[in-house]
């Protein structure tokens, strides 16, 4: 069947793999719960029953703030089956962006996971005049449960409703509205239409060697676009959708799952990498050295024109046998790809993931765009290091004089939720959005990105630097977690660097090195700072003389996203940052 609107998803998955038992499924109490389609869809449709049975009419809000697991969808699904337009929210939200977030977005009812969550959203909506009614997943004492609306849609058949939505609905109808934090200002709330996500995930759905007998596991936040259109495009390939309990627990399920597929972000394939590397550091004698030089024969791995010849496939296949065979099974032994997205994915990382026979295809978008503008490929000619690939389809891009990429599409939002004017600074007359990052094109045909156009600063010297791009290299090191590029209007650029603590230690460990038990000693350890320091200077050999890092300075803790310093899709708030550490930043400038 023809999809238009993304509710049409379920008869799709009816009429294809209707007969599914694990269509999606998540952890209660130590145990898979798997729900079978036909008891999703009922549910999405006893839901939408209950919700028109409290007063939600077409255009309506319906708000959710909860973990990934399956009751997510169902009330996705549910409340595009009643007209309303959903509106996630991430579940780590501050009380006073969650209240404007209901504020602005008028919604009448919210949908929580937790007590934790619900507690947050009776703060958030104490001084409300109208206060939305509040239903939760878990049981909660003197809390409204989830499945009472579901009893309410049992008794009262809406049916003949739910198929008018169906009948009236258009594909250039709005079906949800996200609100992007971004990394200065109020919240703005993107208005996404049905065509948006549909010509998003039908477009890319052929991207992955996997179909209905495969397994995806699913951590991301569910709320953001990126993973919300990928768990649409694997219920339209009819994909086990399987959630992860926790970020903590990611690795425990995949080794129990072993899934052939899941969404990540560049930090999470680092900390993966580093884990592994810090293994093949402790490694003695022969195994060491095979180690390492299965990651040098790696680092050289390439596709397309400039694929290396017969005796590196000989040399990389002595390598996946006897090194990357045991990374495949430490992530389940059945990946079959991994999609990155949401930052720039280091090109070495790429090449070494690849090249140990667990492919990644990286992607770039927006918000506002549904995501994806462009992805690699598993095809040869599909796929450039360095690059995210080729445009999709339906979509134009072009580069306008200053480096900026702006895009036309399908995916691209009505507009800014009651915003004209914020929505007419970024949607120019000729229809052209203005995406806020610099690229290029490489080959006239894989789009590269560089920067953040509101990012690149201009040194004193009038050189212009890249931040982004520094600050990826820097973190290409096993021993940096976090880093930010200092240097506007200043000499030269410096660095704030958080350690990654845990690698230091091991380090400092095997070389006999006492670091105290707080991270504050161990940023103040003179054997950490030189090495660090080297690290430095060894990436700055890569670097243009203006761009090279000058000066450091270690900071003992994380940026979080609950501390404010990080946006809910791990993006550097470098105001934030920057005005928080000002002083120690004029130290490095001083004398």
């Amino acid at each position: 069947m023809e999809l238009t609107r993304v509710f049409d998803l379920l008869e799709n998955y009816s009429t294809n793999f209707g007969d599914k038992q694990d269509a999606l499924a998540g952890k209660v109490n130590g145990e898979w719960v798997k729900w079978s389609f036909e008891k999703f869809k009922s549910h999405a449709h006893l839901l939408a029953s209950g919700l028109i049975a409290e007063g939600i009419v077409p255009g309506d809000r319906v708000a959710i703030l909860s973990n990934n697991r399956p009751e997510w969808n169902i009330v996705d699904f549910a409340s595009q089956l009643a007209g309303a337009i959903s509106v996630p929210v991430y579940p780590t939200i501050s009380v006073g962006e969650l209240a404007f977030i209901l504020t602005d977005s008028e919604s009448k009812i919210v949908f929580v996971s937790s007590n934790e969550i619900y507690l947050k959203t009776l703060l958030a909506i104490k001084d409300f005049a109208i206060k939305p009614k509040v239903y939760v997943f878990e049981l909660v004492a003197d809390a409204k449960n989830w499945e009472e609306l579901i009893a309410v849609g049992t008794s009262n058949n809406h049916s003949d409703k739910i198929s008018a939505v169906k009948q009236n609905t258009s594909p250039d109808d709005v079906f949800t509205i996200l609100y992007t934090s971004g990394t200065t200002g109020t919240p703005k709330g993107v208005m996404l239409m049905h065509k948006n996500l549909v010509s998003n995930f039908t477009a890319i759905s052929g991207l992955c060697p996997v179909d209905h007998t495969h397994l995806a596991l699913s951590f991301l936040p569910l709320n953001h676009v990126y993973e919300r259109m990928i768990s649409f495009l694997y219920l339209y390939r009819g994909l086990s959708i399987y959630y992860a309990e926790s970020l903590e627990t990611i690795g425990a399920n995949i080794l129990e799952l072993k899934p052939h597929i899941f969404s990540c972000v560049p930090s999470l394939l680092q900390k993966v990498y580093n884990r592994i590397t810090a293994k093949g550091a402790d490694l003695t004698g022969v195994k060491r050295k095979l180690f390492f030089w299965s990651l040098r024969v790696a680092e050289k791995f390439d596709v397309g024109p400039n694929a290396p010849g017969l005796f590196y496939k000989i040399k990389l296949g002595i390598a996946s046998k006897l090194i990357f065979s045991k990374w495949r099974e430490a992530l389940g032994g059945n990946v079959r790809c991994m999609v990155s997205g949401g930052a720039a994915l280091d090109q070495r990382l790429a090449r070494i993931f690849w090249a140990a026979g667990i492919p990644v295809i990286e992607g770039y978008g927006l918000t506002e765009t549904s995501p994806v503008i462009a992805v690699s490929t598993f095809d040869p000619n599909g796929l450039r290091f360095g690059t995210v690939g080729p445009l999709i389809k339906d979509v134009e891009v072009k580069i306008a004089e200053d480096g900026e990429i702006l895009f036309k599409g399908p995916n691209l939002m009505k507009g800014y939720y009651k915003r004209p004017e914020d929505t007419a600074e970024v949607i120019d007359s000729s229809g052209w959005f203005h995406t806020g990052d610099i690229g290029e094109f490489i080959e006239n045909r894989f789009l590269k990105i560089t920067d953040r156009k509101k990012e690149i600063f201009k040194t004193t010297g009038g050189k212009y630097i890249a931040p982004q791009r520094i600050e990826n290299l820097l973190k290409s090191s096993r021993f940096i977690e976090q880093s930010i590029t200092v240097g506007d209007n200043r000499k030269f650029p410096t660095a704030l660097i958080v350690p990654a603590f845990v690698f230091v230690r091991d380090w400092a460990k095997r070389k006999g090195i006492e670091l105290g038990t707080t991270n504050e000693e161990l940023i103040e350890n003179p054997e950490v700072i030189k090495r660090i320091n080297v690290t430095i200077s060894k990436l700055n050999t890569t670097l243009a003389q203006y761009e090279k890092i000058k000066k450091i300075t270690l900071l003992p803790k994380l940026w979080t996203i609950e501390s404010g310093e990080l946006t809910p899709k791990l993006s550097l708030k470098r105001r934030v940052i920057l005005t928080a550490n000002q002083e120690l930043i004029e130290k490095m400038y001083g004398e």
